[in-house]
């Protein structure tokens, strides 16, 4: 995940952002750094916007929630060619994602006006339960998938009542400084919703550390996830944490093999292989694990990567120099395996790349990698499985391929990981609660639920009997 407050720029880096396109290396912007005395600046204008904002009537929040929705349907396209060009992402990708701002925005909004609190039976009296916002929230995206995932925390909270500053990641603050000009177009209060560009030592650190933010989102590293903890812990803060992954992806002898093979190789390589949910453990049940592979070898083969504003291209670039250094340290000469093709020339370009043979305790089999590699590891039966799969400091997701129900449903109930998939290799739906278990991270985002996380409870008891004669 992106370590996104544990790089320390230079001095003179500070004052702008450069944005640099992953595919060429060119620099298609820069933006200005927002400092701590911005973000001062900035939770001062939102808690005055949250004030008038809680304070509209229910429907009317759901309303304009509704035209941020429309004004991001009527700018898609113009939303996913800038996830291109600053992300390196596909553009069928891109597509879904800013498509999934508007449906986040959409599920929100219908949200709005069922949250309910409760009416509790109580002895001599009326007992009612309210649901009111936190105030002013903190959003810290990640640059593996800026748009939908800073909507994950922003929608819910602006439904709930609250007012929202998101700091984008560094390399990837294009899409979201767009979405603040659509709210605002959508005639959302002005100060609501406040994009702050900035470095996480300076603005990031900043926002966790602001006592006027009352809860912090952030997605990330496990190793910065630890640092947003402790700091917020400080000012006993909210915070909810979408840290790494290591997903295993169980192929049992009874599975359809053939679609099994096929489904594989994007469980790991949507987006390179930086995706926190990525299938980069490809466990095998033993008795098949040859023919699996000769299944496997040629749909990796054929994976197309490229310019990802080709609709042809299935993948794009790693996001940066740093991060395909990081990538290319966890594989070396001497590990067997399966490798696609990828450009040369300008760009952060790595092929697809399956290794086999790889010891389960290697630092390609444990460490999360963020990149387009995968380990192929044999088990022996649903025990073996198990234990294989569980044999990780990370818990987020995860896939589960049998014919065998029971089985099915044993394994989803022993893996210990927050998101599972029989069958397929699907994690996030907006619809329904997502986030980890173990170091992968804290608290769920995402479903019905979404709004509450963002909510006060508070209690209130009205005496029916009289006072006393």
């Amino acid at each position: 995940m992106s370590h996104e407050l544990s790089h320390e720029p230079e001095l003179s880096e500070l004052s702008e952002l450069r944005v640099v396109n992953p595919a060429t290396e060119e620099v298609v912007a820069t933006v200005p750094a927002a400092t701590a005395a911005d973000v001062d600046a900035a939770v001062v204008r939102a808690a005055a916007a949250q004030a008038r904002w809680a304070a509209l009537a229910p429907g009317d929040r759901a309303r304009l929630l509704r035209r941020f929705a429309a004004a991001v349907d009527e700018h898609l396209e113009e939303l996913a060619r800038l996830e291109v060009r600053e992300a390196g992402h596909t553009i069928g990708n891109a597509r879904w994602e800013a498509g999934n701002v508007r449906d986040l925005l959409d599920y929100a909004a219908g949200g709005v006006e069922r949250l309910t609190g409760r009416q509790i039976p109580v002895a001599g009296g009326l007992d009612v339960t309210i649901l009111e916002p936190l105030g002013v929230v903190g959003v810290i995206a990640p640059w593996n998938f800026p748009m939908p995932i800073a909507a994950w925390g922003t929608a819910p909270a602006l439904a709930a009542g609250n007012a929202v500053l998101l700091k984008p990641a560094e390399t990837t603050p294009l899409t979201a400084l767009r979405l603040a000009e659509l709210a605002l177009e959508a005639g959302f209060p002005e100060g609501l919703f406040q994009v702050l560009p900035g470095h996480g030592p300076v603005a990031g650190d900043a926002l966790v550390r602001h006592p006027g933010v009352a809860k912090i989102v952030f997605t990330g590293s496990t190793t910065v996830g630890k640092q947003v903890l402790a700091k917020g812990s400080a000012l006993l803060k909210r915070v909810t944490l979408e840290l790494g992954g290591k997903s295993p992806n169980i192929v049992f002898a009874d599975a359809d093999l053939e679609a099994a093979a096929a489904a594989a190789p994007m469980s790991f390589l949507d987006n390179s292989g930086q995706d926190c949910c990525a299938r980069t453990r490809i466990l095998v049940q033993r008795t098949v694990h040859d023919r699996f592979l000769e299944l496997l070898a040629p749909a990796i083969e054929s994976v197309v990567v490229g310019d990802p504003a080709d609709e042809k291209t299935d993948m794009g670039p790693l996001i940066s120099r740093v991060q395909l250094e990081r990538v290319r340290s966890y594989v070396t000469d001497d590990l067997d395996g399966i490798r696609g093709k990828a450009p040369e020339g300008p760009g952060f370009w790595f092929p697809p790349t399956v290794l086999t043979g790889v010891d389960p305790h290697a630092r390609v089999a444990v460490e999360e990698v963020f990149g387009p590699v995968a380990v192929v590891l044999p088990f022996d039966d649903e025990a073996d499985a198990v234990a294989l799969a569980n044999a990780t400091d990370y818990g987020l997701s995860g896939s589960i391929w049998t014919r065998d129900v029971g089985r099915a449903l044993r394994v989803s109930q022993a893996v210990r990981a927050g998101n599972l998939s029989v069958n397929s290799h699907s994690s996030v739906r907006y619809s329904t609660p997502f986030g980890g278990f173990k170091q992968s991270g804290v608290g769920r985002e995402l479903g019905p639920d979404a709004l509450t996380a963002f909510t006060e409870t508070k209690n209130v008891f009205i005496s029916t009997e009289g006072p006393a004669q």
